[in-house]
């Protein structure tokens, strides 16, 4: 298998998809990673496995629309495999295995198949202290963009999933490559005030556009530097509810073609006025864990397009 994502927004040729039809009993609240699931939970409104299944097969028939191959985790029983995201994410032609919450470890397992089909000297295993999960990594041209949190307090944030040593590590597998890395706002107890990857407040779209949120980035030189990079013209804002709903994480096909969801109609109607056709699914029972079309993806190769 040869992999190639130098960016966001070429034309995409393969993908892992999670899934969700075998996703367990609704977990307590002592086994919920982030906050937002922790207010379904609290609700009694957490997703159920038949919703949270018909809403993937509708990315799933998307990707066979524009002949996309999509490979899937092998299914482990009443285990959730949504966010493929988390587990892994491809850099150029290199694979990196995300170091992600001990309790996920069964996730990499299932798409051992996939990893066997790649040359080992192009699989990256990071040191047991570099913490980092998909969500948080964007390659971009020249650079790597790298959410992280680099508070003291590191260690009370469940929501905090990459650190500084992690950012470091991907410098040194990449030393071509300018790591750009920006201290995300964390929250354990409010979905509203909580960055839990860099792709809930930032992500790349077209071919220079952007989608951010001030607010989930702790210094506002950090976000000013994005909006700098891209152009304030360029740059879609979004507020707190709409980081909430998950308007940042829809996912690109190529740079005239994105997944996104139906309800995101003011995002989806500025991505249009750009020329930028919008495949609309529903994906409102998966954002209830705090992820959404980027986080149940793992991109592993676009096609090579000059710049």
């Amino acid at each position: 298998m040869e992999l190639n994502i130098q960016n966001e927004t070429a034309p995409l040729r393969q993908v892992i998809l999670g899934r969700a039809d075998s996703n367990g009993p609704t977990p307590s609240l002592d086994e919920a990673y982030d906050p937002k699931s922790i207010e379904h939970i609290k609700k009694g409104t957490y997703p159920k496995e038949e919703d949270m299944k018909r809403e993937m097969d509708e990315v799933l028939k998307v990707f066979e629309k524009y002949d996309v191959e999509v490979f899937r985790p092998e299914l482990i029983e009443d285990y959730n495999q949504i966010f493929a995201r988390d587990i892994c994410f491809v850099i150029e032609d290199k694979i990196v295995k995300s170091n992600i919450l001990p309790d996920r470890d069964k996730e990499i397992e299932a798409i051992r198949y996939i990893l066997n089909q790649i040359p080992q000297e192009k699989l990256i295993k990071l040191p047991e202290d570099a913490h980092m999960e998909g969500g948080d990594v964007m390659p971009h041209h020249e650079y790597i963009f790298v959410g992280t949190y680099r508070g003291k307090d590191y260690s009370d944030y469940i929501t905090a999933r990459t650190n500084m040593q992690a950012v470091e590590e991907i410098q040194k597998h990449f030393p071509d490559k300018i790591v750009k890395s920006f201290n995300l706002r964390k929250s354990n107890t409010d979905p509203k005030a909580n960055a839990l990857h860099l792709d809930c407040c930032f992500q790349p779209v077209g071919d220079k556009y952007a989608i951010l949120h001030k607010n989930g980035f702790l210094d506002e030189s950090e976000y000013d530097w994005l909006v700098n990079l891209f152009g304030q013209e360029n740059v879609f804002e979004i507020d707190a509810n709409e980081m909430y709903e998950m308007y940042s994480n829809i996912f690109s096909i190529s740079e005239k073609v994105v997944i996104s969801d139906a309800s995101f109609v003011r995002l989806n109607e500025w991505l249009r006025a750009r020329g930028i056709t919008v495949e609309e699914v529903h994906y409102r029972e998966i954002a209830k864990q705090e992820g959404l079309l980027r986080c149940s993806t793992v991109p592993l190769k676009r096609e090579r397009i000059a710049k």
